[in-house]
């Protein structure tokens, strides 16, 4: 009978710790994407913006509304500056994240490594026994007709 892997509990704990550190990457690449998209999205209407400023410009406009332009294309930078601190800050996350789940795999593989041997070593004792057990059923059967034949001489 093949004995249980005393380690199965530390198994079971690496499975877990990786399958928590494969979600956490998931939602550190979906953060990541989130926060690029918002910047493309502030980039679109920064042009989009600029171009509609130069329209006007084109066309003569007031000195008020060319601040007001030109303040509102100021924050807009602003806001992008913002959002590219955010996006490093997520990137950062996501390497993080990598490392964690490499990290993580490596040892449930260890830890499985160690299972698989367990169990090999256990069937290779299973079948020494059951080779013993069956010479000694062939010696004693072996010696049962020996003892047959003399007996019938």
């Amino acid at each position: 009978m093949i004995k249980p892997f005393t380690l199965q509990p530390l198994v079971h704990l690496a499975q877990q710790r990786n399958d928590a550190a494969t979600k956490k990457l998931g939602l550190l690449n979906q953060q990541h994407q989130s926060a690029q998209a918002k910047l493309d999205a502030l980039l679109q209407y920064r042009k989009d913006y600029q171009a509609q400023f130069q329209e006007e410009a084109k066309k003569g406009m007031a000195p008020a509304d060319m601040r007001n332009f030109q303040d509102f294309i100021d924050r807009l930078d602003q806001a992008v500056k913002q959002q590219t601190a955010a996006i490093e800050k997520t990137k950062a996350g996501v390497q993080t994240g990598r490392t964690e789940l490499m990290d993580t795999t490596r040892k449930m593989k260890s830890f499985d490594t160690l299972a698989q041997r367990h169990l090999d070593a256990e069937k290779k004792l299973e079948a020494k026994s059951e080779q013993r057990t069956q010479d000694e059923f062939t010696g004693r059967f072996a010696a049962h007709r020996a003892a047959a034949k003399d007996g019938d001489k």
